[in-house]
This record gives C-alpha cells, sequence and structure tokens, in this order.
C-alpha cells in the first residue's frame, strides 16, 4: 500500500496566497477599467452635448407650438439627453480614443 500524505493533495498556502493577490488585483484592475471606460464615455457624452448647444444655439422654432422661455431653459437639456444616447449608440469615437490614453496614463494596457 502507498503511503497516502495530506500535503499531495492540498496547495501549500503560498500558492494560495498568490492566487488570491492575483485574483484581487486582477478585480482591481477590471474596476479601473470600467472606470477608465465610464469616464471616456462621459467625456464624449460632455464633448457633444456642448457642440449639439452651439448647433441649437441658432435654431428658432415656431410660435404656436414652440418657442419662449420653456423652450429657452430646456434646450440645455434635450442637448445633454441626445449627447449621451449618441454616445451610447458608438458615439463619434472620441471614447475609445479617450480610453486608451488614460489606460496608458495609469499604465494598463489595452
Amino acid at each position: 500500500m502507498s503511503a497516502f500524505s495530506l500535503s499531495s493533495v492540498t496547495p501549500d498556502v503560498a500558492t494560495l496566497s498568490a492566487a488570491a493577490k492575483s485574483t484581487a488585483a486582477s478585480s482591481a484592475e477590471l474596476a479601473k477599467r470600467g472606470k477608465i471606460k465610464e469616464t471616456a464615455q462621459n467625456f464624449e457624452a460632455s464633448f457633444l452635448s456642448v457642440m449639439m448647444q452651439q448647433m441649437f444655439e441658432g435654431v428658432k422654432t415656431s410660435e404656436p407650438f414652440g418657442g419662449g422661455q420653456g423652450e429657452e431653459m430646456f434646450k440645455s437639456v434635450m442637448a445633454e439627453a441626445m449627447a449621451k444616447q449618441v454616445t451610447r449608440a458608438g458615439g463619434i469615437g472620441l471614447a475609445p480614443t479617450v480610453e486608451r490614453e488614460m489606460l496608458k496614463l495609469q499604465g494598463l494596457k489595452e
């Protein structure tokens, strides 16, 4: 009969500790990458919002169904909502470029 050793079945503590540290580091890196992606998308949405506000500045609406103080107050809200939707749909390609540069600045690879 061969001798059965518990040490041959269970991994040593150093191996488990290294694996736990690696998992913690990778989950922290994934969280950082997610935050960077969200920040890049928010930047693109802000850029598009400003661009759309400038674009709508000269647009006048006829009086019976538009115009007035209400429209002036909510034009920026509409431009911001449209910018966020455009960004969610893929945007103009600004977010991936910003994300790539932010990853480089953090020392992370794509």
